[in-house]
């Protein structure tokens, strides 16, 4: 047993506890800026209304703090039936499968929420690259980061095909415009822009990067296991 053998497990246990508390407290300020809207939309979604819960922002993300301790426990339940069946890299597996899911479809709710003059209004185009970042303003320009943030976070850790920075930003730009262009087919009274695409794509790659330790990691091991 080398001395950096030896040294190697605490680091990496103590980079864990700091990137789970890193997550909770960044959970945790969200939480307290977005309090007094989150609570006036918690009566209308504890009565299980639609109306007021599920069709605004305030509802939809409510719920989606709420759904927290149920996706964890999914990521348990199928963590653990991969382990008892002997596949390697279970937990990053499956927390990267719910956290696709639970970090895009909100976002993709929210995006695909209809407007007020939802099919009497025509579909809108602004295909000027820069032009709507004005109107957009920061709250608009964050959102449109995180809608596919997650999917770039957590894509390259689960499918090694998509472990690149090329590849997500094909696959972010391919999911963008396929969203837009369903806005735009669907008449849901919201402008199809270019500048969401890039905005969209760029949140993606963003967060691409910020994982990429741990799909380049995992791919390279990948790799040394297809070569022995």
């Amino acid at each position: 047993m080398t001395p950096h053998t030896s040294l190697s497990p605490p680091p990496r246990r103590t980079r864990g506890f700091v990137l789970l508390g890193l997550a909770v407290l960044a959970l945790a300020g969200a939480v307290f800026v977005l309090r007094r809207p989150l609570m006036m939309s918690a009566p209308v979604c504890m009565a299980g209304r639609w109306h007021g819960c599920f069709d605004t922002f305030n509802g939809v993300v409510l719920m989606t703090l709420v759904a927290l301790p149920l996706a964890a426990l999914v990521v348990w339940a199928l963590a653990r039936r991969r382990r008892a069946a002997g596949v390697s890299g279970a937990w990053r597996m499956s927390l990267a499968e719910v956290g696709m899911v639970h970090g895009t479809v909100p976002f993709l709710w929210l995006t695909m929420m209809p407007g007020a003059g939802a099919g009497v209004v025509p579909g809108r185009l602004s295909l000027v690259p820069l032009r709507d970042l004005v109107t957009m303003g920061p709250l608009g320009i964050a959102g449109n980061l995180l809608v596919f943030a997650s999917l770039g976070f957590f894509a390259p850790m689960r499918f090694a095909a998509s472990a690149s920075l090329p590849r997500i930003l094909a696959l972010a730009a391919g999911c963008s415009v396929l969203v837009e262009t369903a806005q735009y087919v669907l008449r849901l009274d919201r402008v199809s822009s270019v500048d969401d695409v890039l905005i969209n794509t760029t949140g993606a790659v963003l967060a691409a990067l910020a994982s990429r330790r741990w799909w380049q990691t995992s791919s390279h091991t990948s790799a040394i296991c297809r070569a022995a």
